[in-house]
Parts: structure tokens; C-alpha cells; sequence
């Protein structure tokens, strides 16, 4: 059930990832909440797992770091591909 909470968090999570990078985005709708979903996942359960296991905190937050960390990478495999 966790899960789901994550993927659903990553509609959010997506936009505003790509809301807090600056600089045009190469990205559609649709990739834009996949990285979300993706972020939300990862830096969700990096921190329920890892930093917090007894569950405490918000990990919500690191949802939001784990979606913008996919946006600069995200960024950066662009723009590397279209340079050669």
C-alpha cells in the first residue's frame, strides 16, 4: 500500500521537482510524472529504510529531493545525447 502512496504522491511530486530546477525542461507530461512517481519512490524509501526506520519524520521531503535529483540527471542524459 505504500507503493501506491508513493506513485500517487509522484503526480505532485513531478511538477514540482520540475518547478524547483530552473531552466527549460525537454520533458512531457507524462515523463514529468513518471520521474515523480520514480523520485517519490526512491527517496521515499531511502528514507524509510535508511535514515528513519522506525518511521518518523516526513518522508514526503525526501520524495521531493529523490524527484529533483531525477530532473537534473534527467537534464543532463538530454543534453549529453543531443551534444554528439
Amino acid at each position: 500500500m505504500e507503493i501506491i502512496g508513493y506513485l500517487l504522491l509522484g503526480v505532485v511530486v513531478g511538477p514540482l521537482a520540475r518547478f524547483l530546477v530552473p531552466g527549460r525542461d525537454p520533458m512531457s507530461v507524462l515523463q514529468t510524472v513518471l520521474v515523480g512517481a520514480a523520485g517519490s519512490l526512491i527517496g521515499g524509501y531511502v528514507f524509510q529504510e535508511w535514515i528513519t526506520p522506525d518511521n518518523r519524520g516526513i518522508p514526503w521531503i525526501a520524495a521531493i529531493l529523490g524527484a529533483v535529483l531525477l530532473v537534473v540527471i534527467f537534464r543532463f542524459v538530454r543534453r549529453s545525447s543531443a551534444a554528439t
